[in-house]
């Protein structure tokens, strides 16, 4: 059984900060111009995606021992140096001594997670679709794009105003090391596309989309399905993602089986 300790927040922090390290290998590689650059302290990662990026922050701050001032000192200069806010979103299973570390120099909460987790298990996956004309599948080297397009497509009507940014980031992350870009299509025409990367066992669901004219298909449910069968089929022993409390994607989540093993804030410095 899997208890929501700090052995487990460990597993989790460190699969999501992988994943993000190397998604900021790829952006550094693709365009050297962004000077995308992550670096670890104190146990943690911190990562330079550009100023407005949401990977921009650290991940696993006081999970893997206790932080100092000098600590917090090296990581305000590593994103003030480039210009950006400082984020760190922390478990609240990290070192207690953390807390009034954070307060004492003037950081604010302004978000929370919950971070949610299922046991994998390769006979409990079921992966036929309830909709018989709806297929799933890992895309080839070739389709990366076409991934990248259909990702963005679906996350433009809820940030109009960010397509580019979207279509931009779905080709980076189609491309990162470690990553399984998944495509979900309605008689042959890709409708949804999701992601995966997998770290020392633990598989990280990645935000799907679907495009409008594609929605209420059942694409979100067979892209769940086929991404965890196919993480169980590699040797996975645990899936991760993250959501808004409350929010619909917690609730879907929860419904197929995940648990929240906790809830993380995040803290803006002043």
């Amino acid at each position: 059984m899997l208890f929501s300790d700090r052995q487990l927040a460990q597993r989790l922090e460190r699969t999501e900060a992988s994943a993000n390290a190397q998604f900021v290998e790829a952006r550094a590689r693709l365009f050297p111009e962004s000077q995308a650059q992550w670096i670890e302290v104190a146990g943690a990662y911190a990562m330079y995606d550009g100023a407005e990026s949401f990977l921009t922050q650290t991940f696993g701050l006081g999970l893997f021992g206790e932080v100092e001032a000098a600590d917090l000192s090296a990581l305000e200069a590593f994103f003030k140096q480039r210009n950006a806010p400082v984020y760190h979103e922390i478990s609240p299973l990290a070192d207690a001594s953390l807390l009034p570390l954070l307060t004492r120099r003037g950081y604010q909460p302004m978000e929370f997670t919950s971070v949610l987790y299922q046991p994998l298990a390769l006979t409990d996956r079921e992966t036929a679709p309830s909709n018989s004309r709806l297929t799933t599948r890992l895309v080839e080297a070739e389709e990366k794009d076409l991934w990248a397009r259909t990702s963005a497509r679906g996350w433009h009507t809820e940030h109009p105003d960010m397509a580019d940014f979207f279509l931009e980031f779905g080709q980076i992350s189609a491309q990162t090391p470690g990553a399984s870009p998944f495509l979900a299509e309605l008689d042959g025409q890709p409708i949804a596309a999701g992601g995966l990367f997998i770290y020392d066992g633990v598989a990280l669901l990645a935000g799907a989309s679907t495009v409008p004219e594609g929605r209420r298909q059942g694409a979100q449910q067979a892209l769940l399905d086929a991404r965890l069968s196919y993480a169980a089929e590699q040797g996975c022993s645990l899936a991760m993602m993250g959501a808004l409390p409350g929010s619909q994607s917690q609730r879907n989540a929860e419904k197929q089986g995940f648990r929240i093993a906790y809830t993380r804030i995040k803290w803006q410095l002043a």
